[in-house]
């Protein structure tokens, strides 16, 4: 069984991958954990220069020197002492290679791929016999981490940490439209289409009202009202359905609820056929939008 699965250099001040070990082993957490190094590869420079993050059978171990991170996945077996000497030997076999120099000028992601086949020497080195290989020692690693414990990451403050200090913040109504929700099914067209033609008997009825309205009581104008609410709650539902928009869910109700009551208002002048429909197709509307989750955008930071 392999203790180290994964092995990852990147820059610290902005997270670009330099150089990645090949992945021979596919399964479910380890493709969890690297995409959790997504997440910690962009927030390393508000981060200690020692960390790790547990799972439930693979941890993620970094440490950080001279702005160049070594992140590495392994199995929950190693122990963080080793885990964290293979990290050492790899800092010690990266700076002997490339200068730093080099690392600041690196303007591309895997600029260093070529380093991968010394990660993958080492890692045969600590799966097969599961010590140290080059300068370090367990014995100085393990005084060393007595001494300075490494910090222990929440991946939920690092992910909302590093939201906030990119502007990545929860949209704003005006700024909802910006989101990618999933496709349009074809529920959702026909929801569109039977809200349209809602909205379009609304708005007949209720210009049609206004010249009798004008000539008659107060109830007239209320009949008026009803239909034209009626007429921008069908449309607010279409322009909900297609757009994300933040309190959605208190959005679809509110306006649900505003259509059934000015549909009772309307009783006298639409038979309960009409009404049935109107309030159906407000409902199925409802249902759609809520249904209709936003679209999540792959990470920018190829692991």
């Amino acid at each position: 069984m392999s203790l180290i699965l994964f092995a990852f250099v990147v820059r610290v001040r902005d997270g670009l991958p330099l150089s990645a070990s090949t992945d021979f082993e596919h399964n479910r957490e380890l493709q969890e954990r690297k995409q959790q190094l997504r997440t910690i590869c962009r927030s390393l420079a508000g981060l200690s220069d020692r960390g790790t993050v547990k799972g439930q059978q693979l941890h993620i171990y970094f440490t950080s020197s001279e702005g160049v991170s070594y992140m590495s996945v392994c199995h929950s077996s190693l122990p963080v002492a080793k885990a964290f000497c293979f990290l050492e030997d790899l800092r010690w076999e990266f700076t002997a290679r490339f200068g730093g120099s080099a690392v600041t000028l690196a303007a591309r992601p895997y600029p260093f791929l070529e380093f991968d086949s010394c990660i993958q020497k080492l890692k045969q080195q600590y799966n097969q016999t599961g010590g140290p290989a080059l300068e370090v020692t367990l014995a100085e690693v393990q005084e060393d981490l007595r001494a300075r414990p490494p910090q222990v990451i929440d991946l939920d403050e690092v992910a909302l940490t590093n939201g906030v200090a990119n502007g990545h913040v929860e949209p704003s109504p005006a700024s909802g439209k910006t989101l990618r929700l999933e496709p349009v099914t074809p529920p959702g067209i026909l929801s569109l289409v039977l809200n349209i033609v809602c909205a379009s008997l609304n708005v007949i009825r209720g210009v049609h009202l206004v010249e009798h309205a004008i000539q008659d009581d107060n109830d007239g104008v209320w009949n008026v009202a009803a239909f034209l609410v009626a007429f921008v709650c069908c449309a607010s539902q279409c322009h909900l359905y297609l757009f994300h928009s933040s309190q959605k869910k208190l959005k679809s109700f509110f306006l649900l609820g505003a259509i059934v009551l000015c549909n009772s208002r309307l009783l006298g002048l639409r038979n309960a056929w009409q009404l049935a429909f109107h309030v159906s197709v407000a409902s199925l509307s409802t249902f759609l939008t809520l249904a209709r989750k936003v679209q999540r955008r792959p990470d920018d930071c190829g692991v």
